[in-house]
């Protein structure tokens, strides 16, 4: 019965529609594009301090993501832009005190979570990596940060609503 159906032109046109439409939906990645406010409620944040951001802004068109991270540091507010291509190469955004923070993006197996791993050279010599995890879970955006370096680990989750 199977022959009978694929020999027929109808018959192979559909099942090359039914892969393709299938490759398709779960091929796709999310859009975390927008603007999120941080819901200190709902994140888990370290008590003494916090690398969350108050506020991140996402473009997310193709092949190309841009955050800006709205910070707070020791009373003052600052603004972080990086630019990355979700190609899997290097992308250099400036770090702290002029230095250069080098990143790598990648998506899960599932698809379902980006990732964002940085490494920036310390005024001592040593580095810091950064290893951010992205994800969309019921109309938030979930971001993990976990840190590591000479200093110490430290991991966050941070949960952000749409504004």
């Amino acid at each position: 019965m199977k022959q009978l159906f694929l020999n027929r032109p109808m018959g192979i046109i559909a099942l090359f529609l039914a892969v393709l439409l299938t490759g398709t939906a779960f091929g796709q990645n999310p859009d975390f594009s927008g603007k999120w406010k941080l819901n200190t409620a709902k994140s888990k944040l370290n008590p003494e301090f916090s690398m969350a951001p108050k506020q991140l802004n996402v473009e997310h068109k193709g092949n190309n993501l841009s955050l800006e991270r709205m910070v707070e540091f020791q009373g003052q507010s600052m603004t972080i832009s990086d630019k990355f291509t979700l190609d899997g190469k290097e992308c250099i955004n400036e770090g702290f005190q002029g230095s250069k923070k080098k990143s790598v993006v990648s998506w899960s197996e599932d698809k379902k979570s980006m990732i964002i791993k940085t490494k920036f050279p310390m005024q001592d010599g040593g580095e810091i990596s950064i290893t951010e995890t992205i994800k969309l879970d019921s109309g938030t955006l979930n971001m993990v940060s976990a840190v590591s370096s000479d200093w110490g680990d430290m991991s966050e989750t941070h949960v952000f609503d749409k504004m």
